[in-house]
């Protein structure tokens, strides 16, 4: 595991200098990348309200970057919150073949980390309702969802944290614009259609590179996921070349999108539930009202 602690000051031999110069700069790089995914994390949980006092928060564990990633900013955060808080992490073992089931169990173990491996055959299901050449996505997500929410209940998780990030939420919202007829995405907190989870995307305001970069250098034992990381022409791989494109060419178009998203306008769009286009007449009135009412009275 990368070691980010700085290097003792020890005699070296002169061939060796340009080796520490390159280790000492790795070590700032990494210092400053932790720092900047700490604090989009805390300003993410003070924006969003997303932990408080006596929360147990249950850490999604999937054994990608994103999910290993949050585990660790969290575990960072935890030690300087002004508010308590306890974290307890949670794997679904869906048994997919092959599936390295000592891994999760021995890195938890490594760092001291309250855990629970819970077991559905949720791959079995998903093989057997998907037909041919579709994919599994859809099935597998509420399977899982439904799985770990369960879950949560039962060992009195207050709240579940999910390793979506910026780019994440970005797709989501362009997968519903380009094929869902919705403008939606994925919310940074979220209270559960049956009102019993409080779901939370501690991540929301970190890059994907930033994270993958930061899981590199922690050398976390990443589990692939064979269920359906192999799935050609997912719509959501489609997305995400989109936007890296997008921004390749354009760099900073991702974080105006981003800002997008939490800065919406009802009243611009045309949703008739969401904003009172009928009632615009009365309140035309009523402003005319007022301000003739003004005008007398001045």
């Amino acid at each position: 595991m990368f070691d980010p602690r700085p290097a003792e000051d020890t005699p070296s031999e002169p061939c060796a200098d340009g080796a520490e110069r390159r280790a000492a700069q790795a070590r700032r790089e990494f210092n400053k990348l932790q720092k900047r995914l700490r604090r989009q994390v805390g300003n993410a949980i003070i924006d969003y309200d997303m932990i408080r006092e006596g929360d147990k928060v249950m850490v999604c564990l999937s054994g990608g970057k994103d999910s290993y990633t949050m585990l660790e900013i969290l575990r960072s955060l935890q030690r300087n919150a002004p508010v308590d808080f306890s974290l307890v992490a949670v794997n679904l073992d869906q048994k997919q073949p092959g599936f390295p089931e000592h891994v999760l169990p021995a890195y938890l173990d490594g760092i001291g980390v309250d855990y629970h491996i819970l077991e559905r055959d949720t791959y079995s299901v998903v093989k057997e309702k998907t037909p041919e050449g579709k994919t599994t996505c859809a099935l597998c997500s509420r399977l899982r969802r439904g799985s770990l929410y369960g879950y949560a209940e039962e060992i009195g998780a207050t709240k579940i944290a999910l390793g979506h990030h910026r780019e994440d939420i970005l797709e989501t919202l362009f997968l519903n614009l380009f094929f869902g007829g919705s403008l939606k995405s994925m919310p940074p907190k979220l209270l559960s259609d049956d009102g019993r989870n409080i779901v939370i995307r501690p991540l929301a305001y970190c890059r994907e590179a930033d994270i993958a970069e930061f899981s590199r250098r922690m050398d976390f034992p990443i589990i692939p996921c064979n269920l359906c990381g192999s799935q050609p022409n997912l719509q959501r791989q489609v997305v995400k070349e989109m936007l890296a494109e997008w921004e390749a060419r354009h760099p900073g178009r991702l974080e105006s999108m981003f800002k997008a998203v939490t800065n919406v306008a009802p009243s611009q769009l045309a949703d008739r539930e969401l904003f009172d286009f009928a009632g615009l007449e009365d309140r035309q009135a009523k402003m005319l009202a007022d301000r003739i009412e003004l005008h007398q009275q001045s």
